[in-house]
């Protein structure tokens, strides 16, 4: 099975994707909402191959069996912002010890966080959700 990298991003009040370098041509997607997102990542990517065998172009054959899964890869902003209906920034940044300020710097795209940073967000969101989950 054959692993499609989708590169997710939020921009301008929108998710955006790209899909990796093992599937031809080019292929983006846009949605208001992350469900939305996967979802027409699934269908644009249908589209595209029926448009390639459709032209004659060159297509894998795991591309055109469906054999592919895909792993979705997060900036920090779309991170914060799916997490947003969750947990606050506010709870976020008790959590991580990373200033609100910043955070929403990070949430709106503003900046990006360095790797280390990216992980301790990342880390915090996972404590929550076990904190959470824990809940009887």
């Amino acid at each position: 099975m054959e692993t499609i990298i989708v590169n997710v991003c939020w921009c301008d009040h929108n998710f955006g994707a790209s899909l990796g370098e093992n599937v031809p041509g080019s292929v983006v997607v846009a949605a208001k909402t992350y469900d939305e997102l996967v979802k027409e990542v699934k269908e644009s990517l249908k589209f595209h191959i029926e448009g390639m065998l459709a032209d004659g172009d060159d297509v894998p054959q795991w591309l055109r069996d469906g054999d592919y899964e895909f792993e979705y890869h997060l900036d920090a902003a779309a991170i914060l912002q799916i997490c947003a209906p969750y947990a606050s920034i506010a709870a976020i940044s008790r959590v991580s010890g990373i200033n609100k300020h910043q955070l929403s710097h990070y949430a709106n795209g503003l900046k990006k966080p360095r790797p280390e940073q990216r992980k301790r967000i990342i880390d915090s969101i996972h404590k929550i959700g076990q904190e959470l989950i824990s809940v009887k």
